[in-house]
């Protein structure tokens, strides 16, 4: 039974070890992070992450990973496990997850599904829709953590350099997610999104097909964007 998503988004900097001098300006975002990941682990301990990357992965069941790629040997795992070989290439949404599973929820158990950037609108929404037939398929209650970022051209600092279009998309996609607009991240514009360094499109468009109806409860614990990219956390429940 589907009780409820959290949405988290997936920069190094959220690892304390990886902050170094932006530790400080990181931490209402990290914080955030934890209210969200100890609201879903207080319902369930059976969660699903929803990531993209450039290319769809498979990623193992109870695959391990390590951060090292991103400056420090900080490993993660997606379940409760002795530590073991870590993958180094496992993708950074699910790097996040584990991360956050470590963290905050250490009897969770992740499944991270890594879907392509590429996926259309139509093809989001169908493969929400499926994951929903699937997480209400028994009376097992069962959580989505949905790693999307933002934006990542909204000032002269930020990674993508800055676009003048980049606020205004950002803007009504900081409102789709604070009212649980489905209908809004549906429209989200694949090219647009791409051109803006908006990673998060694909796992926001899953969500709102996992919701065939707008959510009954939905928070926003954290809407910044640091460094020029957009970060969003909060919660939906249907």
């Amino acid at each position: 039974m589907f009780n409820a998503a959290i949405l988290v988004p997936s920069p190094p900097l959220l690892v304390p070890e990886l902050a170094g001098s932006a530790a400080g300006e990181m931490t209402p975002l990290r914080d955030a992070v934890a209210a969200a990941a100890k609201a879903l682990y207080a319902l369930t301990t059976d969660w699903i992450a929803i990531g993209a990357a450039s290319d769809s992965v498979d990623v193992r069941p109870g695959a391990q990973g390590t951060y090292l790629g991103y400056g420090v040997d900080v490993q993660v795992a997606l379940r409760p496990a002795p530590a073991g070989e870590p993958d180094p290439d496992l993708p950074l949404a699910a790097l996040t997850a584990g991360w956050i599973r470590g963290t905050w929820a250490p009897a969770a158990v992740v499944d991270a599904r890594i879907l392509a950037s590429d996926l259309s609108p139509e093809q989001c929404a169908e493969y929400g829709a499926e994951l929903r037939s699937f997480l209400d398929r028994d009376r097992e209650p069962r959580g989505l953590v949905i790693v999307a970022d933002g934006a990542n051209t909204l000032d002269a600092k930020a990674p993508g350099a800055f676009d003048p279009r980049a606020k205004g998309v950002q803007a009504g996609i900081d409102a789709a997610l604070d009212a649980g607009d489905r209908d809004a991240l549906l429209a989200l514009d694949p090219s647009e999104c791409a051109s803006l360094g908006i990673g998060g499109r694909v796992p926001w468009q899953v969500l709102a097909g996992v919701f065939d109806t707008p959510p009954i409860f939905c928070r926003t614990l954290y809407g910044a964007a640091p460094y020029g990219v957009g970060y969003h956390v909060g919660e939906w429940r249907p």
